[in-house]
């Protein structure tokens, strides 16, 4: 059985903090426009507008709004873990934690990656997936799938970093800073090389960890913290080996984003000082039925729409070069004519994706499953590593070489397309099925 948005927003607590699900909504809402805007269209393939106008990498100050996904995360999962330990009487709760956290992500995404996979292998079959506006959907449609990956990581770092936050507090977070930046002097300062891959980890949990501290009620100074950030990244930028752009571009020999950098981790304090800076005025507007109830039903689809937007900008411009539409050149004045009716039919189409899957983020009942089945804790481990292996692997190697075995290193070993597949949905089973051995209905 599904709850509808409208049963769900009347029954919200008059505790919860719907800032935060607003915030999350327009975090993704942001990454989906921006993407719409930066994707420079050809009959060749798929540019980056931002790398053919450079000017205009400083809106990714603005629109590169990942910091504040993975800050709402930090959030949510303190009190999502802090809730099961309370209700579960004793009984172990990691599983049953990933399982409640993961079950309403990796349905979508895994339903996403295998209607891709079929449409990549037919295209494939009929010999038409190598090049222009088709090979590069199939190279670009899984990219966003990383930031899937990482965060399947911070929900599995949730359980230790949070004991290390109810100790330390403010300086959890400053250690992981601390070893972000201590990454990147060893990578630019003194060129040992692969260290730079363990920001992929340091950068966001430092920003996830700042969720944490909103938990508690412990950033009390944001405009501090928001002006430390921006003065860092400010700094970082102008006199050190750190790019304008907030995300990569093609090409570049340092990015802020692939791995991450001090200056990226900067980025994101400052837009949590702002965003924390916003909070009073925004839960006066959210407390208005109509607003919440748009929110709340934004929530039940933002996944979905995330990952089909892509695909409906695609479908967008594949349409207009079906119906022998000229493409104009990027960045041209036609160009950016088009701009605001591409946009526009891209969310329509987007809206007709998410009405055909939206019942896969669907949540289900209130009922939880505690304990642990099928292994328990050690299984829902497994679980989630080869998930989020699976998927990081998938949107570096893309759909484009099903057929011939293309592969990309991953964390220094060659995965392909298949493989990764094959991790994910193993993975997940795990996960499912290390809640699976009896379900209790937690009191409260």
């Amino acid at each position: 059985m599904t709850v509808s948005a409208r049963d769900m927003a009347a029954a919200t607590p008059t505790d919860r903090d719907r800032y935060v699900d607003l915030l999350r909504v327009a975090s993704l809402a942001t990454v989906v426009l921006g993407h719409w805007l930066m994707a420079a269209v050809s009959g060749d393939g798929i540019g980056n507008l931002l790398a053919l106008v450079p000017p205009l990498q400083v809106l990714t100050w603005a629109l590169q709004v990942m910091p504040v996904f993975f800050f709402v995360g930090g959030f949510s999962h303190a009190l999502s873990y802090r809730s099961l330990e309370r209700r579960a009487e004793g009984r172990p709760v990691y599983a049953a934690f990933l399982r409640a956290r993961l079950q309403r992500l990796l349905r979508p995404t895994l339903v996403f990656v295998l209607v891709w996979a079929a449409l990549a292998l037919a295209v494939q079959l009929a010999g038409r997936g190598g090049g222009g506006l088709t090979g590069a959907a199939l190279r670009m449609v899984t990219q966003p799938l990383w930031f899937i990956g990482i965060y399947l990581a911070m929900v599995a770092f949730t359980p230790p970093l949070l004991k290390l936050h109810a100790r330390h507090g403010w300086a959890a977070f400053a250690a992981l800073a601390g070893a972000a930046a201590l990454v990147d002097v060893l990578r630019f300062a003194l060129g040992v090389p692969y260290v730079e891959f363990l920001n992929f980890a340091l950068v966001w949990l430092a920003v996830h960890q700042l969720g944490f501290l909103r938990a508690d009620g412990r950033i009390t100074r944001p405009a501090l913290l928001g002006a430390a950030g921006l003065a860092g990244a400010v700094l970082l930028v102008v006199f050190g080996p750190y790019p304008l752009s907030m995300v990569g571009m093609p090409g570049e020999k340092v990015s802020n984003m692939a791995p991450p950098t001090l200056a990226l981790l900067c980025h994101g304090m400052w837009l949590v000082g702002a965003v924390q800076l916003l909070a009073r005025p925004a839960g006066a507007w959210l407390a208005r039925p109509r607003v919440w109830h748009g929110v709340v039903a934004a929530n039940g689809v933002a996944m979905t729409a995330f990952l089909w937007h892509l695909t409906a900008m695609l479908g967008v411009y594949g349409a207009q070069l079906a119906l022998g539409l000229a493409l104009p050149g990027p960045a041209t004045a036609a160009w950016w004519a088009q701009v605001p009716v591409r946009i526009l039919l891209a969310a329509a189409l987007t809206a007709l994706l998410v009405a055909c899957f939206r019942r896969f983020e669907a949540p289900a009942g209130r009922s939880t499953r505690t304990g642990g089945g099928a292994g328990g804790g050690p299984a829902a481990a497994a679980g989630i590593t080869l998930c989020l292996l699976g998927i990081l692997g998938l949107s570096m190697t893309g759909l484009g070489g099903l057929l011939e075995g293309h592969t990309a290193v991953l964390i220094a070993l060659p995965v392909t397309a298949p493989a990764a597949i094959g991790m994910a949905v193993a993975g997940a089973f795990l996960v499912e099925r290390s809640g699976s051995a009896r379900r209790v209905r937690l009191r409260g």
